[in-house]
């Protein structure tokens, strides 16, 4: 028969599982993203303004040591206020390519992935205005760089769609911070080509795509190697709007990436055609 000792010893353990169990949920609920990426929200000193951002830390950080980071600006399919859509819908295949095993094992960086609201975009791709989530984005990066131990000369930015407005605005308002960049299915309409031209660039670019028209941006590429850019192009014959399904596969992309360093501006540029067709003479 239960003594009354038993019974309570019963009726404790029982209190505690009920106390646990919103922990225990909470628990099951936690996605790979949740433990992969870190949530974090990034506030505009003396405003209310409000960026949420994911990160990824390298496996085993070490803060002595300096590590390089891309920055990635996700599609319109990535726009919210949920810190979530951003690394997923069309916007999977490249926050997650820069975290995987293959990638980490030999470069292990940083990843951030910001989030633009909804309604809202990266950049006027008409005008090169970069969007108040684009300063917020710059500003945040800084709050990055001195929380951990980033390697200044190794930030790379990168982004598709909607994203890579907001790319060729960032390397022509604020080209001293980058290493090298990654577009994908962007255009715009180019205001301070001369600082393109300084950076190492990969551009990829569908010749179907709906979205941005490839005379367009041939004649964006024709613009920069006149100034005799660093620049690869890579045009993808019978391709739409989602060039990233081949561009995450492009052969060399990870070792050409992290092979760039941040130029002083004092060098002139080297131009190098990447794979793909070139654009067309016109």
């Amino acid at each position: 028969m239960p003594t009354i000792r038993s019974l309570g010893n019963v009726c404790a353990l029982s209190l505690a599982l009920l106390a646990s169990a919103p922990f225990l949920h909470a628990q099951r609920k936690l996605t790979d993203d949740d433990i992969n990426f870190r949530k974090e929200v990034f506030v505009g000193k003396g405003t209310n303004a409000r960026l949420p951002y994911r990160l990824f830390v390298p496996t085993g950080y070490d803060a002595t040591r300096k590590y390089p980071l891309v920055l990635w600006l996700h599609g319109g399919t990535g726009s919210g206020s949920d810190n979530v859509r951003q690394l997923g819908n069309q916007n999977q295949l490249a926050t997650h390519f820069w975290i995987s095993e293959s990638v980490q094992s030999r470069f292990p960086v940083f990843v951030m992935a910001p989030q633009c609201p909804f309604g809202k975009i990266w950049a006027e791709p008409e005008f090169n205005i970069p969007s108040e989530c684009l300063k917020l984005t710059i500003s945040a990066l800084v709050k990055v760089e001195k929380d951990f131990s980033i390697d200044p000369n190794r930030i790379y930015v990168g982004g598709q769609s909607m994203g890579g407005d907001g790319v060729w605005s960032l390397l022509q308002n604020y080209p001293e911070i980058w290493a090298a960049a990654i577009v994908m299915s962007a255009y715009d309409n180019f205001t301070e080509p001369a600082a393109i031209a300084r950076i190492p660039l990969w551009v990829f670019q569908g010749d179907a795509d709906a979205s941005v028209p490839v005379g367009t941006v041939r004649t964006m590429m024709d613009q920069l190697k006149k100034l005799h850019a660093n620049l690869r192009y890579t045009e993808y014959h019978k391709t739409d709007h989602e060039v990233w399904n081949k561009a995450f596969a492009e052969p060399g992309l990870v070792d050409w990436l992290f092979s760039q360093k941040r130029s002083s501006f004092d060098t002139p540029p080297a131009s190098q055609l990447g794979s793909g067709t070139p654009p067309h003479s016109r």
